[in-house]
């Protein structure tokens, strides 16, 4: 069947028949980028998943998954799909060695590169192909990757994501108690070696990711179990488009001309 279309004030879009049509059954699932509680509202009251591109602290983290799962259990919740993406994922740095320093060394100056670059370009004017937003990075940052070495170096943990195992195991421990479903790890930043990304990737799937799969089917067993009474009554709510009948479906008007053949 194809896509009915919609007339509304903010999309519009005609009827056509939208082809491969997805693999995934109903079909694959969506997201919504947040980056505070409010974008975090909308997304859970249309049922939507809520990629948060925030650097914020598990505390901060918490309250987000509070507020969006509080939402999804509520009357609140009209889903947008024709399924319910239920997921809370929460952004972090990303960058490990066994040594912390190194691994601090590798990623810290290209992740505060990162924040700095996206504020920069949504809260200042920028020249199109003039604007040195690096070199306006250095001069504010300076040489400072030592003494933040010095500052963590000797901490019990660092919870940025950026150090040893240990540090990026209970960096996600700390995620998952707060109630964050996914987390996308920050790799490609500022001046990050893809050598280095490549090792940090290899450590983090030997010695950290192992203890996440173990328990994975056991953790996603539990949360449907919960969420389906509540995603049965939003999808309940929801306004379902009406298929058209065949003698409904518009003509899709040619955009050639026809030749005229004979006269």
């Amino acid at each position: 069947d194809p896509y009915p279309g919609f007339e509304g004030k903010y999309f519009s879009m005609p009827c056509r028949n939208v082809v491969p049509k997805p693999v995934q059954t109903p079909h694959p699932p969506m997201w919504m980028a947040c980056t505070n509680r409010e974008t975090i509202k909308v997304a859970a009251a249309n049922g939507l998943g809520a990629l948060a591109f925030s650097f914020i602290n598990p505390e901060e983290a918490r309250a987000w998954a509070d507020i969006y799962y509080g939402i999804i259990k509520s009357e609140a919740c009209v889903p947008l799909g024709h399924s319910v993406n239920a997921n809370i994922a929460m952004v972090s740095n990303f960058s490990v060695h066994h040594d912390r320093a190194e691994a601090i060394r590798r990623g810290h100056e290209g992740f505060e590169f990162f924040g700095y670059a996206l504020n920069a370009l949504v809260a200042h004017d920028t020249v199109p192909g003039r604007t040195n937003l690096w070199g306006d990075y250095i001069a504010a940052r300076g040489a400072r990757t030592e003494e933040i070495i010095d500052a963590l170096g000797h901490a019990e943990r660092n919870a940025s994501g950026i150090g040893t195992p240990d540090d990026m195991r209970a960096h996600l421990r700390a995620f998952q108690d707060a109630g964050v479903d996914q987390v996308i790890f920050m790799q490609q930043a500022g001046r990050n070696r893809h050598a280095d990304i490549c090792d940090s990737l290899e450590l983090f799937a030997a010695e950290v990711m192992p203890d996440f799969k173990a328990d994975l089917a056991a953790r996603e067993a539990r949360k449907a179990a919960e969420l389906a009474p509540y995603i049965e009554a939003a999808l309940g709510r929801k306004r379902w488009m009406t298929p058209l009948a065949d003698d409904e479906i518009p003509v899709v008007r040619a955009s050639v001309a026809k030749a005229q053949v004979g006269r």
